[in-house]
Parts: C-alpha cells; sequence; structure tokens
C-alpha cells in the first residue's frame, strides 16, 4: 500500500492492570487508533515494526519512515490514546507512560492475533522511546516476541528540566486556527527546535496535527488533558524517576540505537554518552542542526534508521 489503513484497537482499561504494567489510575476500556503500512505483498508478513510518536503528535508523523520501511516489513504507527484518531481518556490521569505501554500490549497482542510476529522492532520518539524503554525494560511482560532492535530518538532515563518546563508551558494551551497554513506557522514557532525542514514538508507533517473545529478552521487534534499530569510533574518528582528509567534502560536486551539532535535541549550530551556505555550499549547517531527531536523525514535520519533495522535492505540490497 502506498497510503497507510487506519485501524483500531480495544485497550481494556482495568483489566491491563493483570498485564504486568502498573497502571497510575484506573481507567474504562478505550480505542486506540493505529496506521499500517505494508508494501511487502503479504499482508501477515512476520515483521513488524511499531513507530511511537511523542508527547503531543500522531502516528501520521512516521509517514516518510514508515513508507520506506514498509517495503520490507508491517510498519504499524499507533495515535497514543487522546491524540489523533484514539479515544480521549475519561481520566486525565491516565495520561501517563504505564497506561499507554499497557495500550501497547492489547495492540501487540491483536496484531499477533491477526498474522504471527516473528521480528518485533521499535522506534520511539521522546515519550515513544519512554513507552519502548517501560515496554522493553520489564522482562517477563507478555509480549509475541522479544523486541529485537530499539530505536530511542533523542529521549533517555534522565531528562532535561528547562526542555520540560518549555514543553509543558505548550502543552494543551487551547488554540484555534483560521486555515492549514496559520497552524503551520504556529506549529513551527515552537518546533523549530526539529531542524530545517521545506515548507511542503512541514506543511506534510502539519496537516494530521490538526482537527476541524465546527466553525469554519481548525485546533489540534489531540486532548488538552494530556497537559495536565505533565504540568503536575515536579523538578524533584522527575528526578526521582530518573532511577526507575535507568533500572529500566539497564535490563533492555534489545540492540538500542540512540539518536540525538546535535542541539537538543532534553536530552543531554552526557546522558547519551552513559546510554553508550551502559545496559544495552546504545549505538549513538548526532545530527547537526537539529535539536528535540529529529523528525526523521531527512535523508540521512530515515537512512540512520533503515541500515539499523533493515541492514543490506537498501539501494536494492539483500536484508540481513
Amino acid at each position: 500500500m502506498t497510503e497507510p489503513t487506519l485501524h483500531h484497537v480495544l485497550c481494556p482499561g482495568l483489566a491491563a492492570a493483570h498485564s504486568g504494567v502498573s497502571q497510575p489510575a484506573a481507567q474504562a476500556a478505550h480505542r486506540m487508533a493505529y496506521w499500517e503500512w505494508n508494501r511487502t505483498g503479504d499482508p501477515r508478513h512476520p515483521h513488524v515494526i511499531v513507530c511511537v510518536h511523542g508527547l503531543t503528535r500522531q502516528g501520521r508523523d512516521f509517514d516518510v519512515l514508515a513508507r520506506r520501511l514498509s517495503a520490507h516489513a508491517r510498519v504499524v504507527c499507533p495515535d497514543v490514546a487522546g491524540r489523533g484518531r484514539s479515544d480521549w481518556l475519561a481520566d486525565a490521569a491516565g495520561y501517563q507512560v504505564p497506561v499507554y505501554a499497557g495500550d501497547m500490549l492489547a495492540l501487540l497482542a491483536q496484531l499477533h492475533a491477526q498474522a504471527p510476529i516473528g521480528t518485533l522492532d521499535w522506534v520511539g520518539t521522546s515519550m515513544g522511546g519512554l513507552i519502548g524503554m517501560a515496554v522493553c525494560g520489564q522482562p517477563g511482560l507478555p509480549l509475541p516476541a522479544p523486541v529485537r532492535r530499539l530505536v530511542l530518538n533523542d529521549v533517555g532515563p534522565a531528562l532535561e528540566w528547562s526542555a520540560l518546563r518549555r514543553i509543558g508551558s505548550y502543552v494543551g494551551q487551547p488554540v484555534h486556527f483560521a486555515s492549514e497554513q496559520q497552524a503551520a506557522d504556529a506549529l513551527w514557532a515552537i518546533s523549530s527546535s526539529f531542524g530545517p525542514h521545506t515548507p511542503a514538508q512541514w506543511l506534510e507533517l502539519s496537516r494530521p496535527m490538526l482537527r476541524p473545529d465546527g466553525q469554519g478552521g481548525f485546533t489540534l487534534h489531540y486532548d488538552p488533558a494530556i497537559g495536565v499530569p505533565f504540568r503536575a510533574l515536579t523538578e524533584e518528582a522527575a528526578q526521582a524517576g530518573e532511577a526507575a528509567l535507568w533500572q529500566l534502560y539497564d535490563q533492555i536486551a534489545a540492540q538500542v540505537l540512540l539518536l540525538r539532535g546535535a542541539q537538543s535541549d532534553l536530552l543531554s550530551a552526557a546522558t547519551a554518552a552513559a546510554m553508550a556505555a551502559r545496559g544495552p550499549r546504545a549505538r549513538l547517531v548526532e545530527f547537526a542542526g537539529v535539536g528535540h527531536a529529529p523528525t526523521l523525514v531527512a535523508e540521512d535520519q530515515v537512512l540512520a534508521v533503515e541500515g539499523f533495522l533493515l541492514p543490506g535492505a537498501g539501494e536494492g540490497g539483500v536484508r540481513a
């Protein structure tokens, strides 16, 4: 397929407490949307790559990368709960990584029931990387297959407080736009750290970020309540959580590729160096002229991920 198909999975809410992922709040069952790309010619292809977006984003962020990878695998890009085409949660306290990780287990179970997963890889940008660490760093979770290769895109166990405050200053704020272009311009004002993009590239990234506001204009695609637990986070709580995140990271058995924008304010160079030296000993690739976070649209960024997940698949090669 040259465009993705939209599907949904029912995430069981209270039943997820039995999944092995602890949950911060009881949640009702809800539907999570996901976009599936598959150009392999085999709808039951056993190689699945899950791509999970950042805090305020949605699954169509990965269109460029997914279109490329989908010649060799089923590529699945969920809209995390509260975003895109997914349901909004009744209780804002559920907008946290443990709930999201439980939802991903439900997604993987559904994909595996549709067609057995033989090889499982994960690409996570920012929040999507934290969810990936929760899924990969807890031995004994009911995964249909162990995650073989994990891409962490500009995220790690230690997150810079100044960057968290910057993100918290805009997430969940009410906004309305008269046009797609006005929205794209406004999004660029808070996202210029993503690095250079052509106007056409940025407009393509911006369109899925919008939904009609019922008044002839647009608003953002996500539930404003996703910002509630984020803004409730204190610097002390963030620091206390680092030890748990490092424990997750150190328990990861997958091969890890760590991508970092060289000007990132969220993932420090020191944290990236530590991730390369301990636990799964991530392979580190940095991109000049980019902050938080690389969008995986630029060719060098796509090639870095493609070469890691599909060695030998590019330029007509045979995948290893």
